[in-house]
């Protein structure tokens, strides 16, 4: 059966979290937005997705830049310095007695507005700001087993159509090309750019290895990701030939590996596309040995963020 990278196992402790929503903590049950907001009537607004560990929210310096560039672009102002934000995430992180295994999701719109139309001005007061944490890992059989992809028709746009660098709330050529690809029994859709060459997937950034190479798209058709740029500086590191150029269908069906990065699940292999299998349909030694190295700048992060708290 098909399924998501993003699964994972329920933990009931999800049922008793505390949201954050523009300064006060809310049960689960009460955490709602006004129908007005701008993030539920246009989807207009920009999020970030953090994995915390051993208490320290990861990589949050990325995720705010991120977070602040996406805001600027669409001229929306989130209310808060990262000052506050991160003041915020902290304070929900210990309403709910979380300090591993957690994810959660910043999500700021433009507020709410007098009338349900598309025009920033008739928004009325300030932008709402929502932080969900819940208690939740990826499936430990899925990150061992590796996915199975299917390329979608639904292309990664240009950018002035609406930019794939803005992480904003309008997902639905992602959400379109999701459905495709589990309809056809597939884990994760592939996407390809205007052009024809692979761009990304619809919810992960797609890499293939050739010949001791690791290889992504360009990067011109996808999100800036947190953790496709921490994969490359680990490559760079260990002196690992990593590249970010144009290569197509053919040449990832080909590859040895594949694999999916992302903020939720880290570094997950591939073992399929289209189905065609890849090396011998199990996860390789690149793949192994990236996910080490990513899970040891993980906690340089970690260790980073708790001596800045100390000093």
């Amino acid at each position: 059966m098909a399924q998501s990278i993003h699964d994972f196992h329920d933990d009931p402790r999800n049922a008793d979290i505390r949201i954050w929503i523009n300064g006060q903590l809310k049960p689960r049950a009460e955490a709602t937005v006004s129908v007005f907001d701008s993030g539920f009537v246009l989807g207009d607004g920009v999020w970030e997705g953090l994995r915390v560990v051993s208490g320290q929210p990861v990589f949050l310096d990325e995720h705010l830049d991120r977070l602040f560039e996406g805001a600027k672009a669409i001229a929306m102002d989130i209310g808060l310095d990262r000052a506050g934000l991160t003041r915020a995430i902290r304070e929900t992180l210990a309403a709910n007695g979380m300090h591993d295994g957690v994810h959660l999701r910043l999500m700021v719109t433009r507020g709410v507005k007098r009338t349900p139309y598309q025009d920033p001005r008739v928004t009325v007061g300030p932008g709402t700001i929502v932080i969900i944490p819940e208690f939740k890992t990826a499936k430990p059989e899925t990150v061992a087993t590796g996915l199975t992809l299917f390329t979608a028709h639904v292309r990664r746009g240009y950018p002035d159509v609406q930019d794939p660098k803005l992480n904003s709330h309008s997902k639905l050529n992602c959400i379109t090309a999701c459905i495709q690809a589990y309809t056809a029994g597939a884990d994760e859709a592939l996407m390809l750019d205007p052009h024809g060459f692979v761009a990304t997937c619809n919810s992960t950034h797609f890499f293939i290895v050739r010949k001791g190479e690791v290889w992504t798209s360009t990067g011109d058709y996808c999100l800036a990701g947190i953790t496709r740029a921490n994969v490359l500086r680990v490559c760079r590191e260990a002196g690992i030939p990593c590249f970010e150029k144009n290569f197509t269908l053919a040449q990832a069906y080909s590859a040895e590996e594949a694999f999916t990065t992302g903020t939720f699940a880290g570094v997950v292999p591939v073992r399929s596309i289209d189905g065609r299998e890849i090396g011998d349909g199990r996860p390789g030694p690149m793949v192994a040995r990236l996910q080490g190295l990513y899970r040891e700048l993980v906690q340089r992060d970690v260790l980073l963020r708790a001596a800045e708290r100390l000093a």
